[in-house]
C-alpha cells in the first residue's frame, strides 16, 4: 500500500498513480474524482445507482465507474490505496467497513481540499458548523468579507464543493466553509483561521449512532484555530466544546448572543449589533455594526436568524472586514428561500415556509419566532425526539397538521404534551397532494392573527425529494389558496415576519 505522508501538496509527485476509489457521485464525489483524475491519480468511483451524465462524464476525463449492488462490496477496494467517501455514507456501511478491513484509509472531500488547497494559491479557511443556521451563517460571512474587498466564496456543505474553490484558476484570499457532521466527521487534521460553532442540539443520532459521537465531530471544527473560535453565549455546548478544544496558543475565545456583550463578544445594544471583540478599547467601549431594523429589511428578524448575523459578523471582522462593511452587507443580504420564509397574508391569516426546519433545534427557532401557530410538522426524524420541542410550545399551537412517515411518534407527542390541541393528519400519499391536503386543513382551523408555519422538525426524503421541494410544494399550495380567496391581503408583504 502506498506511503501517503507526502500527499500534502497539490505538487506532491506522490499523487500520480496513486489507486484511488470514490464512493459515491454526488456532486462532492464529482468534484473528488475530477480532482484526483487531474493530479494524474488512477480513479474508480462506486456507486449502485450513480447519475448517468455524471458517470459518463467521469469515464471522460479518465476515471472509471464500478456500480455494484448497494450491499455487495467493490472489488477496486482490494487494492486501493486511498477511498474517499461520500459525507452521505455512515460509518456502519458495509463498504467503509470493508476499507477499514482492509486498512485503507478513508478520507472526506474536506480532507482532500485541504491537502490540496495550494494549487493557485493557498487561502485561508473560516469554518463553520452547529446544528442549524450554517447555511444562512455561511452566506452572509462570505457577503461581509466580499463587502470589505477580500476574494471569497463560500464553500463545503453549502453547495458548493471545496475542491471547486481550490482548482478555481484566479484563487481565493479565504473560504468560508460550510462544514456538516459528516464531513467533520472524516475530516482530518486542518489548521483553520477561525472557526464557528453555532448551536449544538440532537440530530442525525441515526448516522453517527449516539448523541457523544455527533458532538465529537461538530468538536473537531475548533481544532487548531489560529485566529478565532466563536461559540454561542447562550448554549453551553458550544463553549464547553470550545473549552476541551486544543487550538493554537494566542487563538481567541469569541462569544456571540443576544444580550449585552462581554468584552471579547458580540451582541446586542438597545436595538444595535455591537461588536466589543476587535477594538482597542474593548472594555469601555463598542463598535457599531447594524440595528435590529437593518436585520428587518433583509428578512433575518427572528432571534435565532439575528444570532447567525452576529456569528457571520464575528467571523468577518475577525479576518479584518471593516465594520462598515458589515452594515452594507447586513443591508443588501437575502436569506435564501425556505429559511422562515414569508410568503402571504390570507384572510388576516400569515403562511411562513421554514421547510429547511429539518429538526426539533430548527422548528423550534421558528416556533419561537410567532405567538399563535397551526404547525405543519412531520417528516423522517432521523432518530431525534420531538417530544421536548411540543412540549416547550405547545401553549402557542393553534393546532397542529400532521404529515410524513414517521408520524406515529409524531401524533404520540402531540397527544403526551399538547392534549387540548386539535390535530389533523394529511392522509395523501401522493407528493403532488400532500401539502396542498395540509394547507388546506390548516386553512381551516386557523384565524385572523395566526400563523401558518411549515416547520417540520423532521427531513424530507419520504415525501419529497428534498426540503426545497417540499417547500416549494407549501409555496405552491398557499398561492392556490390564495388565488382561491381573491388574492392575499392588503398588508400582505414578502418580507414582513409576523
Amino acid at each position: 500500500m502506498a506511503d501517503l505522508s507526502e500527499l500534502q501538496s497539490w505538487h506532491s509527485e506522490a499523487w500520480r498513480g496513486l489507486k484511488t476509489v470514490v464512493l459515491g457521485l454526488g456532486v462532492s464525489g464529482f468534484s473528488v474524482a475530477d480532482t484526483l483524475v487531474e493530479l494524474g491519480s488512477e480513479v474508480t468511483v462506486v456507486d449502485a445507482r450513480p447519475d448517468e451524465d455524471r458517470a459518463k462524464l467521469v469515464q471522460v476525463i479518465g476515471g472509471r465507474v464500478e456500480t455494484p449492488e448497494t450491499e455487495a462490496l467493490p472489488e477496486s477496494l482490494e487494492d486501493a490505496d486511498l477511498v474517499v467517501a461520500s459525507p452521505g455514507l455512515p460509518p456502519s456501511h458495509p463498504w467503509l467497513q470493508r476499507a477499514a478491513e482492509l486498512g485503507v484509509p478513508v478520507w472526506g472531500d474536506i480532507e482532500l481540499a485541504w491537502r490540496v488547497r495550494d494549487k493557485v494559491r493557498a487561502a485561508d479557511w473560516l469554518l463553520v458548523t452547529g446544528t442549524n443556521g450554517k447555511t444562512t451563517t455561511t452566506q452572509l460571512a462570505a457577503h461581509m468579507l466580499r463587502e470589505g474587498g477580500f476574494r471569497v466564496a463560500p464553500v463545503g456543505n453549502i453547495g458548493t464543493p471545496v475542491l471547486d474553490a481550490v482548482r478555481d484558476p484566479q484563487g481565493f484570499d479565504v473560504l468560508v466553509v460550510e462544514l456538516s457532521s459528516f464531513q467533520l466527521h472524516t475530516m482530518g487534521e486542518i489548521w483553520p483561521h477561525s472557526a464557528a460553532v453555532l448551536n449544538i442540539a440532537d440530530d442525525h443520532l441515526d448516522w453517527h449512532g449516539s448523541a457523544d459521537a455527533y458532538r465529537a465531530a461538530k468538536a473537531k471544527a475548533y481544532e487548531n484555530v489560529r485566529v478565532a473560535a466563536v461559540y454561542n453565549t447562550a448554549d453551553r455546548a458550544t463553549e464547553e466544546l470550545l473549552q476541551e478544544a486544543d487550538v493554537v496558543e494566542g487563538a481567541r475565545a469569541i462569544g456571540f448572543g443576544l444580550g449585552i456583550p462581554g468584552p471579547s463578544d458580540f451582541g446586542l445594544v438597545e436595538g444595535v449589533l455591537v461588536d466589543r471583540a476587535f477594538l482597542d478599547n474593548r472594555h469601555n467601549s463598542a463598535l457599531e455594526l447594524a440595528t435590529l431594523d437593518d436585520l428587518g429589511e433583509a428578512g433575518l428578524a427572528t432571534p435565532h436568524m439575528t444570532q447567525n448575523a452576529l456569528a457571520a459578523a464575528a467571523l468577518a471582522r475577525a479576518y479584518g472586514a471593516a465594520p462598515q462593511a458589515i452594515r452594507d452587507a447586513i443591508r443588501s443580504f437575502r436569506p435564501d428561500a425556505h429559511r422562515t420564509q414569508h410568503i402571504a397574508v390570507v384572510d388576516g391569516v400569515s403562511y411562513v415556509d421554514d421547510s429547511k426546519a429539518t429538526n426539533p433545534h430548527a422548528a423550534g427557532g421558528s416556533l419561537r419566532a410567532f405567538p399563535h401557530v397551526v404547525w405543519i410538522v412531520g417528516g423522517l426524524l432521523k432518530g431525534v425526539a420531538i417530544g421536548p420541542l411540543v412540549a416547550e410550545h405547545a401553549s402557542r399551537l393553534r393546532a397542529a397538521v400532521v404529515i410524513g412517515a414517521d408520524r406515529a411518534e409524531v401524533l404520540e407527542q402531540l397527544q403526551r404534551h399538547a392534549p387540548g390541541v386539535p390535530v389533523a393528519q394529511v392522509l395523501a400519499v401522493e407528493t403532488e397532494d400532500v401539502m396542498r391536503e395540509a394547507v388546506t386543513k390548516a386553512s381551516a382551523v386557523a384565524t385572523s392573527g395566526d400563523t401558518v408555519l411549515l416547520a417540520p422538525a423532521a427531513a424530507s426524503m419520504d415525501q419529497f425529494k428534498s426540503y426545497a421541494d417540499r417547500g416549494d410544494r407549501f409555496q405552491a399550495a398557499v398561492e392556490e389558496l390564495k388565488a382561491g380567496r381573491g388574492g392575499a391581503d392588503e398588508r400582505d408583504d414578502p418580507n414582513r415576519l409576523d
